[in-house]
């Protein structure tokens, strides 16, 4: 088994952290248990390592060598680095430098979509597309394009008493 961190070296030390129902594995080698102070029970931080493998470095060069704090709540790098959490939505603006590059590799993106339920993103969607046959049908009629103008309107009628349209080109 390969360390997680250099994926170079045979791992040696194997840590687990459960928490609840979830278990969570960290295998390392000797080399990287040393330099994350896995041997050094003050400075090893296990949510540091499942946070991104250096989560707490990021923030800390950041900072540019300053301690960076939250003047809402008073978290610091420090905790940051004990907890693997934020102290309160704030945090997330006074990290926000060294969180962007963390939430890359964690996630798609660091814009939060959210989910939307299939009814909601249907009628969403919907809505949507009578915006734009409206918008397309105002143009059409502008330029006196009648027939595409027509075409439009029965599109937009279907559409308003529960059909599906047939496909426009």
């Amino acid at each position: 088994m390969l360390c997680c961190v250099c994926k170079d070296k045979q791992a040696t030390v194997h840590l687990t952290q459960i928490t609840g129902d979830k278990m969570q594995k960290v295998d390392l080698c000797e080399e990287c248990a040393k330099t994350k102070g896995v041997n050094d029970a003050t400075g090893f931080s296990l949510a540091d390592l499942l946070l991104g493998l250096g989560a707490s470095q990021e923030i800390e060069q950041a900072g540019g060598g300053g301690e960076l704090t939250c003047k809402r709540c008073g978290f610091t790098q420090a905790d940051f680095k004990k907890t693997g959490r934020l102290g309160c939505s704030d945090c997330y603006q006074t990290f926000s430098e060294a969180l962007g590059g963390l939430l890359k590799t964690m996630h798609k993106g660091t814009r939060h979509t959210g989910k939307v339920p299939e009814s909601l993103r249907q009628n969403r969607d919907m809505a949507d597309r009578l915006k734009l046959l409206q918008k397309k049908l105002a143009k059409a009629i502008e330029t006196e394009d009648f027939e595409q103008a027509a075409v439009l309107r029965d599109e937009i009628k279907q559409i308003n008493a529960g059909t599906s349209p047939a496909p426009t080109s």
